[in-house]
């Protein structure tokens, strides 16, 4: 009878056990939290690409991914590229005319995606600095003029100052227009603010764009007091001039007696930063070599400032960025945690915190472009970004990607039966964040989100407005997605849904496009490489590919996503156009009908 009543209690003990064991590991809100309030702190500045806060932020998930139980991927865990993060003007910027010297930074100042370079030449007035030809618009500051390796002198904005729908706007951008010039030849360009578009006769700020681009000549903006100097023997003012083209909507164009000599010298400040990269290895050997993504950014926008993002440019603090994206960050490390100690499933999955997605997805973009294994095996991408301000009165949060897999609405369904809130499926694979690099490669996404809100890309997005409670049940939601999607018999199903091609990026607003997903963060240096095709598109129609490097169109050159777009503005619905492309190293010409 003992012997039994202990095998009895020995089975119950082992049976609990076991039952212990198997309950799944939930997503702890106090690990959210304390995750968050240590990314979010004042003390890591808004985590800026290229700080050593940011450095601080990146060692911090490493440490945690690999208490989790992780392996470190890349370099021992480190992805590393570098990012633009600022200017600087070299000790040889320099203009005078006759011989007679101006004033940096009083009278001039490069832009600060003025290539460097020495010009001495004469001086052309090109009024905007437009040269349109369109069914509705006819406008052409270039006839009769040669601006052939001389300086071109121009307006900024648009002969139309009150006019909010003018239809010069789509061609007022200044990167468009100094393309303009110089593929009339012109060796440098002024840019002139006038009166009509800013009273105070000041200077642009050197701001950087976050982008190796330049213009491929010298641009330099100039006060409209300098420009007086220059116009001093043609009996015009800058502000008659500017008067006179609003007034009589012609352009006036003419050559200026005198050489200016000019020197440019701009520097690009290059920072080092990384992705943190961890693997956990899957447990099937015939699926390990599968892997799932899962990711989310941990940079943010720094102590903020004009051109940060920030929606309030004016303010100088610290955009802690609780919401945006720690609360993304501290959900990847609790996913890793909670799927690490539950153990591996059927495929492999890694872990990654990517970096200087507020500059243009420029971390995923890496990522897709040199993965720590071959693309081909990367099979779905799970991507984490605002996940901690549930809104109550909507009661919802977001899944993009639906629309990406063949399987993923069903997947969704089988869970959020049992949640306390609605799930809204958007099918959509492109987004403004990290999974849309993983879409234009072809990989079915799914985005978490839990919505936008006021202090959105402001300095008070902080830890104490997050609900970590819900955060928690949003990634055990999740976990079980990632579990079904890693342990399927078979990866999903990729779909195409909605383009490939960012919308409103550079703010232009085209007539026409090709359909294809633009390299943004100018990473190729022979002209503008495709990274995805749009189905059903011209490019796809005209045989264009993923890869491709898109050099010229009708025979001008495009060298950056700029030009591209300032192309693209001047063509027209149902136009054939020739596409120029480089392909494994080789031209080929496609026609593209539009």
């Amino acid at each position: 009878m003992r012997t039994c009543i202990i095998s009895l209690v020995s089975f119950i003990l082992l049976l609990t056990a076991t039952t212990v064991a198997q309950q799944p590991v939930k997503i702890d809100p106090q690990n959210l939290k304390n995750h968050v309030e240590f990314l979010a702190s004042d003390s890591l500045k808004g985590r800026k690409p290229g700080t050593p806060e940011a450095g601080v932020a990146a060692r911090y998930i490493l440490e945690n991914m690999l208490a989790a139980g992780l392996q470190p991927m890349a370099d021992n865990g480190f992805q590393y590229f570098d990012v633009v993060t600022g200017v600087d003007l070299g000790g040889t910027n320099s203009l005078a005319f006759n011989e007679n010297p101006f004033m940096l930074m009083e009278d001039f100042i490069p832009l600060a995606f003025s290539s460097s370079g020495d010009v001495e030449a004469l001086v052309v007035f090109a009024g905007f600095g437009f040269d349109i030809d369109e069914d509705s618009l006819q406008w052409n500051d270039y006839a009769g003029v040669d601006v052939n390796g001389r300086w071109v002198m121009f307006f900024r904005a648009d002969p139309e100052p009150d006019n909010s729908e003018s239809a010069f706007i789509p061609f007022s951008n200044i990167r468009s227009k100094i393309l303009t010039a110089k593929d009339k030849g012109a060796a440098g360009v002024l840019l002139v603010t006038p009166g009509s578009m800013e009273k105070e006769d000041k200077l642009m700020p050197l701001v950087v764009e976050n982008n190796e681009v330049t213009a491929g000549i010298p641009a330099i903006h100039i006060t409209r007091k300098m420009a007086d100097q220059l116009l001093l023997s043609t009996g015009f003012t800058i502000d008659s001039l500017d008067a006179m083209i609003i007034r009589q909507k012609h352009p006036q164009s003419f050559e200026i007696e005198g050489v200016l000599s000019g020197r440019t010298e701009v520097n690009q400040e290059k920072q080092q930063t990384v992705n943190v990269i961890a693997l956990l290895k899957g447990s099937d050997p015939m699926l390990n070599d599968e892997y799932l993504v899962v990711g989310g950014h941990y940079d943010h926008l720094g102590m903020g400032g004009v051109n940060s993002g920030s929606r309030m440019p004016d303010t100088n603090a610290v955009h802690n960025g609780a919401d945006d994206n720690a609360s993304g960050t501290a959900m990847v490390i609790e996913l890793a945690r909670k799927l690490a100690a539950e153990g591996a499933p059927a495929r492999s999955i890694i872990f990654v915190a990517f970096s200087a997605e507020e500059m243009g997805l420029l971390g995923s973009k890496y990522f897709v472009d040199n993965p720590p294994v071959p693309a081909k095996s990367i099979v779905t991408m799970f991507n984490f970004d605002m996940v901690g301000r549930f809104d109550k009165e909507k009661n919802s949060i977001s899944v993009s990607g639906t629309g990406t897999s063949a399987e993923a609405d069903s997947i969704l369904f089988l869970y959020e039966k049992e949640l306390p809130f609605s799930v809204v499926h958007a099918p959509d694979g492109y987004g403004p964040s990290d999974h849309a690099a993983f879409y234009a490669a072809n990989i079915p996404v799914f985005y978490f989100n839990t919505g936008v809100h006021t202090d959105y890309h402001t300095p008070f997005d902080d830890t104490e407005l997050l609900d970590f409670d819900t955060e928690a049940q949003v990634g055990d939601f999740a976990a079980e997605v990632i579990e079904t999607v890693a342990d399927a018999e078979n990866p999903l199903t990729f779909r195409e849904s909605g383009s490939k091609v960012a919308s409103g990026r550079t703010g232009r607003k085209l007539k026409v496009t090709l359909g294809i997903m633009p390299d943004f963060a100018g990473s190729e240096k022979k002209g503008l490489r495709v990274d995805g095709v749009t189905s059903g598109k011209p490019a796809e129609r005209g045989g264009m590919i993923k890869g491709d490097i898109i050099t010229s169109i009708n025979g001008m050159k495009v060298e950056n996503i700029y030009e591209y777009m300032s192309r693209l503005s001047k063509l027209k619905h149902g136009q054939t156009i020739t596409v120029e492309v480089l392909r494994n190293e080789k031209v080929e010409v496609l026609l593209i009908q539009l």
